[in-house]
């Protein structure tokens, strides 16, 4: 679904975006962040949106990344690094072990309780806790990993990157095929 020449989706701003699509999670995270570096916001950078958004979107109709790099009414997502990943991992793991610790020592923190007591219902508490929080902390894991791959199965991994002027456009341009993006051009719109 390639957009007709000369329209402009309603839902789109006339600001141009530089487009291009990565066979590896590798060389497409290196462009990520070596636009990152040369100063392009993470608000700028998009990524196709997850299968079940497409599905939505598209129905069961297969679909391939190269046939989508023009389309205005392909889903989009933000992109999550590896670094934001593992502190939602963390928090989700933290959060579960802070929870399970304070119910317990929340339900020992009585004048008869001890201090020995305390600590033991807190690590008795926040383990099982601990547990169920890095069981969904690894779900999260294997989610983002089963997006790429997805992508990736779909004839690569589709990145879209809002440039503001002629300099950010050729830079944005010679980062994208510098990493080895197949199809890489600007088309004069943008997701709003």
């Amino acid at each position: 679904m390639k957009l007709q020449q000369g329209r402009k989706p309603e839902h789109y701003i006339a600001a141009p975006e530089a487009v291009g699509v990565f066979d590896s999670y590798e060389k497409f995270q290196a462009a990520m962040y070596d636009l990152l570096i040369a100063g392009f916001s993470r608000y700028d950078i998009s990524v196709l949106a997850r299968q079940e958004v497409l599905e939505e979107k598209f129905g069961n109709a297969y679909w391939r990344a190269p046939d989508l790099m023009d389309d205005p009414d392909a889903p989009r997502a933000a992109f999550m690094s590896e670094e934001a990943e593992g502190e939602l991992e963390g928090a989700i793991v933290g959060g579960f072990l802070f929870l399970g610790s304070y119910i317990a020592m929340a339900a020992l923190l009585t004048p008869a309780s001890t201090l020995a007591a305390s600590v033991a219902a807190v690590a008795i508490g926040g383990s099982p806790a601990a547990v169920i929080g890095a069981l969904l902390a690894r779900r999260v894991h294997g989610q983002h990993k089963d997006y790429y791959a997805n992508q990736i199965a779909h004839g690569g991994i589709l990145m879209w990157v809002r440039v503001r002027d002629d300099r950010h456009r050729d830079m944005a341009v010679r980062i994208l095929q510098g990493h080895s993006g197949r199809d890489v051009h600007v088309h004069d719109w943008s997701e709003a």
